[in-house]
């Protein structure tokens, strides 16, 4: 059954796949090839990419050859991935509700669909029931506390003395788990059943502009948009304000942005 958190992300996510490709979409593929790797993804495996958003590990999945399918909630997004990846099998579904059968995948990959879903463990029963026993399953979720990059956006609603609003639900208490090493691979390990687990931390610079950063947020994107595109002209216009003060601690020589992020990979055979 849908979560009030779970219904609160399709409403975040409705109509923003263009946007979130001009942003957030770029950051986000940094993991992939890590992702793909720990999930054992190569010529012949039939992978499931969970929350493909614009299609980034279902194209990467591809061009290794696999036999390739992949899922997202939003239709825009699906309409993207379906362009970027067109020899893969791109549907529309949401976790913890997947239209396959037991045992159909040798792999599956979730690059930052954890943080999305309202129930992470029946997520992740989900996509154990349609991976094959002894197949490999891979996720991504960013850590925390959030590196210094993650966190520039929220310091910059902050200062503008902006709270969450009432009407975007947190997940619930018990839901939820340690954004840690140690707490991703617990979860891997006692929601899914999964052996063999193991959960590392990547870091990395993400080389952006101001412009870019900022299009996604005064665009509505994720929560974060969600919360700017709440608020009066002119509360928007002093985030605004605090966020191009504090770009200047990860501006480089050439006028870019550097923003330190880190975020956890955890895998685990089924």
């Amino acid at each position: 059954m849908q979560t009030a958190f779970d219904a609160s992300e399709r409403r975040a996510w409705a109509g923003q796949a263009d946007a979130y490709a001009a942003g957030f979409a770029k950051l986000c593929a940094y993991p992939v090839p890590a992702l793909l790797d720990a999930a054992g993804v190569a010529e012949g495996t039939r992978v499931l990419d969970v929350g493909t958003g614009t299609g980034t590990a279902a194209v990467a999945a591809c061009e290794r050859g696999a036999k390739v399918t992949a899922v997202d909630a939003e239709p825009g997004m699906a309409a993207l991935a379906a362009s970027a990846a067109p020899e893969a099998d791109v549907r529309l579904a949401a976790l913890p509700g997947l239209p396959f059968i037991d045992d159909a995948f040798d792999a599956v990959v979730g690059n930052f669909v954890l943080n999305h879903v309202g129930r992470p463990r029946e997520a992740l029963r989900e996509l154990r029931r349609v991976t094959r026993p002894g197949g490999r399953i891979a996720v991504t979720i960013w850590a925390v506390p959030a590196a210094a990059g993650q966190a520039l956006l929220g310091r910059a609603v902050g200062a503008a003395g902006v709270p969450r609003p009432a009407h975007l639900p947190a997940l619930a208490p018990e839901d939820d788990f340690s954004r840690t090493e140690q707490g991703l691979a617990a979860l891997l390990g006692e929601a899914a059943g999964l052996t063999d687990v193991r959960c590392t931390n990547l870091a990395w610079d993400h080389r952006t502009t101001r412009e870019e950063w900022w299009s996604g947020p005064a665009a509505g994107v994720a929560t974060i948009g969600r919360i700017v595109t709440s608020q009066s002209p002119a509360v928007i216009a002093g985030i605004k304000n605090h966020f191009d003060s504090l770009c200047a601690e990860f501006t480089g020589p050439d006028g870019s942005l550097v923003l330190p992020h880190t975020a956890l990979l955890a895998h685990g055979l089924a």
